[in-house]
């Protein structure tokens, strides 16, 4: 038998708690986190359920982030970013598991020495239904569109805010999907009626969804292309700064709610409501399960509601 030590594939991926520190990287704890758990006497179910909520983190955050540079700061953006920005119905116990998930596990990181302080200590769940989120009424939809025509890239008119804020607006996508696209997923064969693909995992099947595109917004996404020759993906920048380009527009509109991904995805649907769609197109078009569906299917009727009223003033 040999007596060589198997050698980790990552030289610096931890092998045991007692190697974890504030310099760690999260997506190497988490292994360490789930035999943790499971010597806790914790069921597959729970251990499945907090090893998903730690995904969710590592998403939003980036898997590469040191588990000594959260705050409870950043943690509350996480948790804000859950409700209002993943484009995803985060139901109050869905909520409530994850504030667990985090406590449970910066608590486990400081009681193992790893972080000096718990970050999450501070958290606090709260209670009752989660806020109503905003869509853009149509003067606002129009005065965005204005502003983002209007914005410049130094001499030249910028063509990628109008190009990103028609492109949510129209297909109600999420920040992860846009982030994805690449050219080959614009089905241009009928340019009248141009077609993008949304790819997406869902517990580890793959899935595809096709969603009409405006006929006119391919023109933008060439000036776009032309101004910008992405090499790989059609954004060839973070998704924070796609998100300070939505914040830039509203600004430039005048809208005093800060535009988002989460915003605009409500504000497509809104409009598909209103304009006649039935809600299975709209389900569909948002990628969202029959169950995710009810919760969403009444906010968006509420939403509709509200703005009918203020339309009526």
């Amino acid at each position: 038998m040999s007596d060589l030590r198997q050698i980790p594939l990552f030289q610096n991926q931890p092998v045991k708690p007692e190697d974890l520190n504030k310099h760690t990287e999260l997506r190497y704890t988490i292994p360490l986190f789930q035999q943790h758990l499971l010597k806790e006497g914790k069921s597959q179910h729970t251990i499945n359920a907090f090893t998903a909520d730690l995904q969710l983190l590592a998403e939003n955050t980036g898997g590469e982030t040191l588990v000594g540079d959260y705050t409870t700061n950043r943690l509350n953006d996480f948790l804000d970013w859950l409700e209002n920005g993943r484009g995803v119905p985060c139901s109050r116990k869905s909520y409530a598991r994850r504030v667990t998930t985090l406590k449970v596990y910066f608590k486990w990181l400081h009681t193992i020495g790893a972080i000096p302080h718990d970050p999450a200590k501070a958290v606090l769940q709260r209670s009752g239904p989660a806020p109503l989120a905003y869509a853009l009424s149509r003067d606002e939809v129009t005065a965005a569109l204005l502003a983002a025509r209007g914005m410049r890239k130094g001499d030249e008119v910028d063509t990628r805010p109008e190009m990103l804020f028609s492109l949510i607006l129209n297909t109600g996508i999420k920040k992860s999907e846009a982030m994805a696209l690449k050219p080959a997923d614009i089905d241009r064969y009928n340019r009248e009626r141009p077609v993008v693909t949304i790819k997406h995992k869902v517990r580890n099947v793959y899935k595809e969804r096709r969603i009409e595109l405006d006929a006119d917004w391919l023109r933008l996404l060439d000036e776009y292309l032309v101004q910008y020759a992405p090499k790989d993906t059609i954004f060839n920048c973070t998704a924070r700064n796609l998100e300070y380009i939505l914040s830039d527009i509203g600004e430039a509109a005048g809208i005093p709610q800060k535009i988002s991904f989460e915003m605009l995805r409500w504000t497509s649907a809104v409009r598909d409501m209103r304009d006649g769609q039935d809600e299975t197109f709209v389900r569909d078009k948002l990628g969202l399960s029959p169950i995710s569906w009810q919760e969403t299917r009444a906010k968006l009727k509420r939403l509709i509601e509200l703005q009918l009223r203020a339309e009526e003033r």
